[in-house]
């Protein structure tokens, strides 16, 4: 089995081929390609690579969708003052089809 531990956003997400990842917003349109350089780890079958902090490889894959999460709802409130206060947020996020993994040469 083939996979990838990628940074994307500040965050770390574990890829396949053919994985669809649900990732924060990117600024590409619907089939767009994007390629994601940041690829922290590498397994083929039973080879690891671990870069130092990041390996010679690439992911690519294309964006399928531009989507909002579900609302999160925000209350704040303080005791005996009166202050309470209610609002809310939506994250932007894309979903990105992993279509192909490749390790460069040194």
């Amino acid at each position: 089995m083939k996979y990838a531990v990628l940074k994307i956003g500040g965050k770390q997400y574990k890829a396949s081929e053919g994985d669809q990842l649900l990732v924060e917003k990117i600024d590409k349109n619907e089939n767009e390609p994007v390629d994601f350089k940041e690829v922290l780890l590498l397994v083929d079958d039973s080879k690891v690579d671990v870069g130092t902090p990041f390996l010679n490889a690439s992911v690519k894959g294309k964006v399928l969708t531009q989507e909002k999460a579900q609302k999160v709802q925000v209350f704040r409130y303080k005791s005996k003052t009166g202050y309470h206060k209610k609002t809310g947020h939506r994250q932007k996020l894309t979903k990105v089809l992993i279509e192909k993994i490749s390790k460069g040469s040194k």
